[in-house]
């Protein structure tokens, strides 16, 4: 029997705390915030949950939180990525999070590459695992990557393609935290290009494509991710030797960022206005709503009607299969927002992503999680993919896969 400590009671720590209450092989979930309102409301629906308020600025509040814990799963902004990854290591138990995390400190890239390698041994010294980037995208999205490269025997280039074309009659540009959502549209974005994991500014490479039966014609530029990084490090021995990653985003809320982002108005250098120092992304995140969290509230919005409740998420990947040259292709498909919620009380964004992320640690739990050490989900064995995929079916995340001859 498991004990979980959830540190974030958001969309994604919610819906992980929900899914481990159906769980046999936990015994206890500790749901901690800092919003002891928001604490208390989730652990009054659940079964095992017990609330915690919590200020995860300090470590050591972290490790007492910890103690006897078997998974620490990392809900919490990306901001706190250190601090908890350090409490995880500290209290000797084991961690999960949904992005690589940001630490102004050090070079993204290179934290990532310190992640996988020094951070990797720590975790190993102590007999336990990390398992990081595991929401929808990145998570579902490299679990799918991992699953094509079954229909390769070489892969040279692997594209992900990511819309989300939700669209409210209100004025709500992300599903999503904004806050996140602007920090990494003012990020460059990090393609592997050639072998290489090289620079981009944002808003670059735009790519035009359609999906499906959908005659739409979607313009994609590359973003900030953590999946080319990913697969870049791990090309040999995950992607039968890639050689070109990318990860290209469109719809309504990218379309919307770009225009302020070059405008300057996602820039964090303070301007002077009138005599006043102001920072302009500041000012966009004051005037941005949030996204939608409760259950009244998506209900308002769904009631007031939907522009549009579409989407995609395609990984295509070209290479060679018994000396041929294949175009190899997975449509990953959900439910929409309308259909979410009446499923769960959920945004489609938020059912995806945390439901993506409940499955990571239901391989936890259920002890499908083998290696030591730190590891991403695009390094997930292929025993492991094939369960994920079993449960994700079950969750209505199911995979369209196709190989034809280019």
């Amino acid at each position: 029997m498991k004990k979980i400590l959830i540190l974030g009671t958001g969309a994604q720590g919610s819906t992980v705390a929900k899914r481990m209450d159906e769980e046999p092989n936990v015994s206890e979930i500790i749901c901690a915030d800092y919003d002891e309102k928001a604490v208390k409301l989730l652990c009054a629906d659940l079964k095992k949950a017990k609330p915690l308020r919590i200020d995860a600025t300090r470590i050591e509040n972290i490790v007492n939180a910890a103690a006897g814990a078997d998974l620490l799963v990392n809900a919490l902004p990306m901001a706190f990525g250190r601090n908890v990854l350090e409490a995880a290591l500290a209290a000797k138990v084991n961690y999960q999070d949904f992005a690589a995390y940001d630490d102004p400190e050090v070079d993204w890239v290179d934290g990532i590459k310190e992640m996988l390698t020094v951070t990797s041994e720590r975790f190993k010294a102590i007999g336990k695992t990390a398992l990081i980037s595991t929401g929808s995208a990145p998570g579902i999205i490299c679990v799918a990557a991992r699953d094509l490269m079954r229909e390769l025997d070489s892969c040279d280039t692997i594209s992900m393609y990511v819309w989300e074309g939700v669209k409210a009659k209100r004025f709500l540009p992300f599903w999503w935290s904004p806050e996140v959502a602007y920090a990494d549209m003012a990020d460059d974005a990090w393609p592997y290009i050639d072998g290489e994991i090289v620079a981009s500014k944002p808003f670059e490479l735009p790519v035009l494509r359609s999906f499906g039966g959908d005659d739409r014609v979607i313009r994609f530029v590359e973003h900030a991710h953590d999946e080319t990084v990913l697969m870049g490090l791990h090309s040999k021995e995950f992607f039968k030797g890639v050689k070109n990653v990318f990860f290209k985003y469109g719809g309504y809320g990218i379309d919307f960022a770009e225009n302020l982002y070059r405008m300057g108005m996602l820039s964090e250098t303070p301007v002077d206005v009138d005599g006043q120092m102001i920072v302009p992304r500041k000012l966009a995140l004051k005037l941005t709503p949030p996204a939608p969290k409760y259950y009244e509230e998506i209900k308002e919005i769904l009631d007031e009607g939907l522009d549009d409740d579409s989407g995609a998420m395609v990984i295509e990947a070209f290479g060679t299969k018994g000396g041929q040259p294949v175009k190899a292709e997975t449509y990953v498909n959900s439910l929409g927002c309308a259909d979410a919620f009446k499923k769960s009380g959920l945004t489609g964004e938020t059912y995806f992503t945390g439901q993506g992320g409940a499955l990571f640690t239901k391989l936890f739990v259920n002890d499908r999680i083998y290696q030591k050490g730190l590891i991403s989900s695009d390094m997930l064995e292929y025993d492991q993919v094939d369960y994920y995929l079993e449960k994700a079916a079950e969750l209505g995340i199911t995979l369209n896969k196709s190989v034809s001859q280019k």
